[in-house]
């Protein structure tokens, strides 16, 4: 069983409190690995999903940590005051002190800050022999932690660390939840910290020395956590039993004086906390509080790695004695890639954290790994005009503290990994419309379907460990439609009332719907600031929309709020025991965003519904045959490690396959195979039992974490007639999860949408465009009556079709391009229709269109990454001249990763 951890995060974070904050300076990217338990050397987490394909079409995301700089006449600057608690983690981190270099003028002068960095302390409270969440039944066991069975050794040696410019933090602290490692192995860095290719693609170990249990007494047991960018300056034991009003926890205890009895007693306080029922999760809270702000009772030897941090105490050789609360005193580095500094779209300074993409270990030391969870308190102090939203199951509201000063608190009673955790600070403001939506969540056409056949299968008590579950709830297994809140900056308050309201509950809705209950009481979405390298990312109560959905009316925007939403129960609340299997979130999230889009448009008939889903799968198809014709075969399999996925090396880490590979970055290989393997398993089976099985397997595997097989085997089980038809996992395995390329089925599938009356009535619009091209071409400059044209109007995915089937066309004449962008009003369309109207615009190097080029890369950068390339590869110097000068305007708040690659591509 999984060694359990709670933490508590305190953090003060320097923003400016004048509008117009910059980002100082940029810093290189770097890619961060996870240890000891599951290595991810790309950095990425499946646990809080989100677009990107985080999108959720996006992987790896990377953060600035830079200075800012205000605008206005004050040099005066604003401090927020982060307390994040982790359930059995207490973290209390305190931002930086800030200088400034003199003031500014508002209009023509500039005032900066210091380069922001975080200091305080982490406390850690531990519990060995308990788990909160269980791993699947069918999974294979390598995938527990495996702390009870081999601990981690090491002999003592002392560690000393200067202590420079540290900061003390009052704030309170409280505790969450994760998992500690197993064995130990060999540490393959170098004398300079420097790793070695063959550990960044086979994972990284967690110790200098092996874990040697018949000499164990030789060995101290050594805790490690994941620690990147961070500079620990102290690590020291916590005197919970100081803290008065705990007599309770010690009614069994032999008080005496001896230091044996006094470890114990402490030990055993930690214990009584941590093993709390769910229904007194209340009462847990309010004792780890107090807790975290015990003295310290003696320092802890450590030391720090490149990946990890490292510590133990001389003479204790097992996790029972090694003491169940610590505290961490560190510091945050400026080229940490957990935090991104930046502004908004209106000009004031903001800052958030992207949480899963890259994971937090260079915000706080933790574990990472899925089998490390925890819940979390976060109590965080900002600079009135300030708003702080974070993972939370409560709405907060500012408290005041003092003059100027305000306290946001939140809580997270579910288990969920370190990775999952995010925030966003800044000053966003609340949307709210005039209207009531009442009648929108209480419709009964949003009842579950068959809800009363599926209770079949429920059962009394869940799968996963003890914590308050919705799901046994009877009040939440009734609510088609959470709380929610809608946050932006001002300047796009009027596009989110727009459509954006109207669009939650009604997605929310079609969601439960088709799956159910809501694993989570209550949601906040957030419009992000753009350089937010993702359409989306979802995290526990809380959804990133970039500003890039929002134009062009609810298409885009709906699809990828549903897509965000799924992510609730698939990613979050069931999430992949293997990294390496991201298809299990990203596959299903892009599966199910078809579902809820088609539930939410509510007046659409049976036959629309079906031919928008046939469009949507024919561009889908295209885009993944461009995937493996472009890419290298080995990135192109959904499960690369096999038949050992899910298991742990003897060192107690497991491996992410190809994690450092930095084209997999753009790749969307796991959300399209994985979206046709669910495809292909509904056709096979019938949408009607599909659905009541993807009903089912979320009641039983709520609050767990999976294996691909855990899913086929559920699903296969329910239909016995398919095993005998040669549908078995096995099959299933190897026609789509084992192997690169196309899967067998879709190779000959572009011929059945054909018959798609919208692919149909698209090639017909193509047919026309390509005459028309033709005529004007022979008639070269003679200026003839033309017979006029009648061209129909498109859905937005046709109009993406459209355009698709014209880029490959040798040559369209200027005329012809603006007669296309006119009839169909190109520049008002969605994102992804206005990239494919640039990528037309590039190719025929059609210049009145270059001013949408340039207003699409400053304004939708998570997409438009590959417009640079575009216009670098024609050799046209004009294309060259832009692309130089759109980079050089949004390089400086642009996301790292992004930049990296865009300045490959110029320089």
């Amino acid at each position: 069983m999984p060694h359990t951890v709670r933490g508590c995060l305190s953090a003060t974070v320097p923003i400016a409190a004048g509008p117009g904050a910059q980002s100082d300076r940029e810093l290189p990217r770097r890619a961060t690995c996870l240890q000891p338990a599951a290595a991810d050397p790309s950095g990425r987490s499946l646990q809080g999903v989100g677009g990107q394909g985080r999108a959720r079409a996006v992987w790896m995301r990377s953060s600035k940590g830079s200075g800012l700089e205000s605008a206005g006449g004050s040099s005066r600057t604003g401090k927020t005051q982060i307390n994040i608690t982790y359930a059995k983690h207490a973290m209390d981190s305190y931002i930086g002190n800030v200088k400034s270099w003199g003031s500014w003028d508002y209009v023509t002068e500039c005032h900066r800050v210091s380069q922001p960095i975080i200091e305080g302390s982490v406390v850690l409270f531990f519990e060995t022999g308990s788990q909160y969440r269980k791993t699947s039944s069918t999974g294979n066991e390598g995938c527990k932690s495996q702390f009870d069975e081999a601990c981690k050794m090491r002999a003592s040696e002392p560690c000393h660390v200067p202590v420079t410019n540290m900061s003390a933090c009052s704030s309170k602290m409280k505790y969450n939840e994760f998992a500690v490692c197993g064995k130990g192995g060999e540490d393959t860095s170098d004398k300079t910290g420097n790793h070695s290719n063959a550990e960044q693609t086979s994972g990284i170990s967690s110790s200098r020395d092996s874990c040697n249990i018949e000499n164990h007494g030789n060995k101290d047991f050594l805790l490690i956590l994941d620690c990147c960018d961070l500079s620990v300056v102290k690590v020291e034991e916590v005197d919970v039993a100081a803290v008065s009003g705990l007599e309770k926890f010690t009614r069994f205890a032999k008080l005496t004086d001896t230091s044996k009895e006094l470890e114990n007693l402490r030990n055993q306080i930690v214990h009584e906390l941590v093993t709390l029922p769910a229904d007194h999760w209340n009462e847990q809270l309010h004792y780890f509080t107090c807790c975290s702000q015990a003295p310290g009772c003696g320092e802890l030897l450590f030391t720090t790695g490149t990946w990890s941090l490292e510590i133990w105490k001389s003479g204790i050789q097992t996790p029972t004695d090694f003491p169940h609360a610590i505290r961490i005193w560190y510091k945050t580095k400026p080229e940490g890639r957990s935090v991104t500094w930046t502004t908004d779209q209106s000009g004031r300074p903001c800052v958030y954290t992207m949480g899963s993409p890259i994971n937090n270990r260079a915000l706080f030391p933790c574990q990472e790994p899925p089998v490390a969870l925890s819940t979390w308190q976060a109590s965080v102090r900002t600079a009135e005009g300030f708003v702080v939203l974070t993972s939370g199951e409560n709405s907060a509201q500012p408290v005041q503290l003092r003059e100027g000063i305000s306290s946001w608190y939140y809580y997270v009673t579910m288990p969920m990994p370190a990775s999952t955790f995010t925030i966003a600070v800044g000053c966003w403001q609340e949307v709210k419309q005039q209207s009531c939506t009442a009648s929108i969540q209480t419709s009964t056409e949003f009842s579950l379907p068959s809800l009363h056949a599926d209770f079949r299968w429920h059962k009394e008590i869940c799968g996963h460990g003890e914590y308050p579950c919705r799901f046994q709830n009877p009040a939440a297994k009734l609510q088609a439609v959470i709380p929610h809140r809608v946050f932006a900056p001002w300047c796009l308050m009027g596009y989110c009332e727009e459509h954006l309201l109207q669009l939650i509950p009604r997605c929310l809705s079609a969601a439960y719907a088709t799956l159910g209950t809501h694993p989570f009481s209550r949601l906040d979405v957030l419009i992000v600031p753009s350089n937010f390298s993702s359409l989306g990312m979802a995290s526990p109560h809380i959804i990133f929309l970039s500003q890039s959905v929002l134009p062009g009316g609810s298409h885009l925007c709906g699809t990828r709020l549903c897509h965000e939403i799924a992510h609730a129960w698939f990613g979050l609340a069931i999430g992949a025991c293997d990294w390496t299997e991201e298809w299990l979130s990203e596959g299903f999230a892009t599966f199910l965003e078809d579902i809820f889009w088609a539930r939410a448009q509510q007046q659409l008939s049976h036959d629309e519904v079906k031919g928008q889903q046939e469009l949507k799968a024919l561009l889908h198809w295209r885009r993944l045959r461009d995937e493996v014709q472009n890419s290298e075969e080995e990135l192109q399999v959904l499960r690369p490690k096999k038949e050992s996925t899910g298991q742990v090396s003897e060192s107690g880490a497991s491996v992410v396959k190809h994690g450092l590979k930095p084209e997999k970055i753009f790749m969307q290989v796991h959300y399209l195979k994985g979206y046709f393997l669910l495809r292909f398993l509904m056709r096979t089976i019938g949408e009607a039992q599909y659905l009541a099985s993807l009903r089912k397997f979320v009641y039983q595997f709520h609050g767990q974490l999976v294996l691909s097989q855990d899913f086929l085997c559920m699903l296969l089980e329910d239909i016995p007639e398919q095993k005998r038809s040669g549908l078995t996992v096995e099959s299933i395995f190897q026609n789509w999860l084992d192997t690169s390329g196309m899967p067998k089925p879709l190779l000959e599938q572009d011929e059945t949408w054909k018959e798609c009356q919208l692919v149909q009535q698209v090639s017909g619009e193509v047919t026309k465009w390509i005459q028309a091209n033709r005529r004007i071409r022979k008639s070269g400059k003679k200026k003839r009556k033309q017979g006029e044209v009648v061209f129909q109007k498109l859905l937005p995915d046709q109009l993406i079709l459209l355009l698709e089937f014209l880029l490959e066309e040798k040559t369209l004449c200027p005329r012809i391009l603006q007669c296309l962008e006119k009839t169909y009003r190109l520049r008002e369309q969605d994102a992804e229709v206005r990239h494919r109207w640039c990528e037309l615009v590039v190719k025929h190097k059609y210049v009145p269109g270059y001013g949408d080029v340039e207003k699409f890369l400053r304004e939708d950068q998570a997409m438009g990454v590959y417009l640079y390339g575009e216009l670098m590869v024609n050799e046209d110097a004009k294309q060259q001249e832009l692309a130089h000068k759109c980079f050089a305007a949004a390089r400086e708040h642009m996301d790292v990763s992004s930049a990296k690659v865009v300045s490959e591509m110029l320089f």
